[in-house]
């Protein structure tokens, strides 16, 4: 994937005094928590940086972008992995604390919705998948050709991607969705499950070719007469037609800037750059001269 979104998103400062925090203590050394959905993304790009300057030493961990945020506002983190904007209620919090923090987004995901290889479903639309997220449809015969009982493989609320999904679908999601851990637990709990269906990171799937082994990704339709669009079609992102498509972000405590700068730069060099789109995903357009 090597096409670029031409969007702006600056690098856009919260108001508000640093307060002094121990993670900025040590020059060299960065802590990142936050989004899984960003994690495995993250580790390559730190092993290449670090690999570039031996100095540094960076930390990383998932856990949901909640967590990440919680940690960057606790002091635990340099940086918080976010598949999610800051909610008015966080954005308070930050200031409330005076922290001041530095908002990065440094590339563009979709959410990819998967079943069981042999589901005999390739596509759906938006209306069926939100009455399946929340429970209204309970079994395929609803869908498909199979009448078989639905299972639903999510994420916990923690999840920056649990958030996003139900705020597309404009739901509350069914007490009877399994809360998972990540992407990979999601994968092998639909995997095994005929009649599951889960919900994971495009850039997950599409960048492992034996992640996707026995699940299907569907295609998804705004509505019941449009055209069904798979998550992994580039041309279809760039112009911003998937409807599970978001930003992804990385929170920055101002007082940790300095020292995160180099790794930011590394992100956005042709190197950082590679990395990220064969990761399955997208850069954007206003990222080519911040460096």
């Amino acid at each position: 994937m090597r096409k670029s979104i031409n969007r702006i998103f600056p690098i856009i400062p919260l108001i508000g005094a640093a307060l002094f925090y121990s993670c900025s203590n040590n020059a060299n050394s960065i802590k990142m928590k936050g989004s899984d959905t960003e994690v495995n993304l993250a580790v390559n790009l730190a092993e290449k940086f670090t690999m570039l300057d031996p100095t540094f030493s960076i930390a990383i961990s998932g856990g949901g972008s909640g967590l990440g945020i919680t940690s960057l506002m606790n002091g635990q983190a340099d940086i918080a992995n976010s598949s999610r904007p800051l909610s008015a209620e966080e954005v308070q919090q930050f200031k409330d604390k005076n922290i001041e923090i530095k908002t990065v987004v440094f590339a563009e995901d979709a959410t990819a919705f998967i079943v069981h290889k042999d589901l005999p479903i390739d596509s759906i639309d938006v209306e069926s998948l939100a009455k399946i997220m929340d429970g209204t449809i309970k079994n395929w015969s609803e869908v498909s050709d199979l009448s078989y009982p639905i299972n639903i493989y999510g994420r916990q609320s923690s999840s920056g991607t649990h958030s996003f999904v139900k705020k597309k679908l404009k739901i509350e999601f069914t007490n009877t969705a399994k809360e998972m851990t990540g992407n990979a637990q999601i994968i092998e709990g639909v995997k095994a499950d005929k009649t599951g269906i889960g919900y994971v990171g495009a850039g997950y799937v599409g960048h492992d070719p034996s992640a996707s082994h026995g699940i299907k990704i569907l295609k998804i339709k705004d509505s019941k007469e449009s055209i069904a669009v798979s998550p992994l079609d580039q041309t279809a992102i760039n112009n911003g037609t998937y409807f599970f498509q978001r930003p992804l972000y990385q929170f920055i405590l101002a007082e940790s800037w300095d020292k995160v700068r180099p790794f930011i730069n590394f992100e956005r060099s042709p190197s950082g750059r590679l990395l990220i789109e064969d990761h399955g995903y997208y850069i954007l357009e206003s990222q080519k001269n911040e460096i």
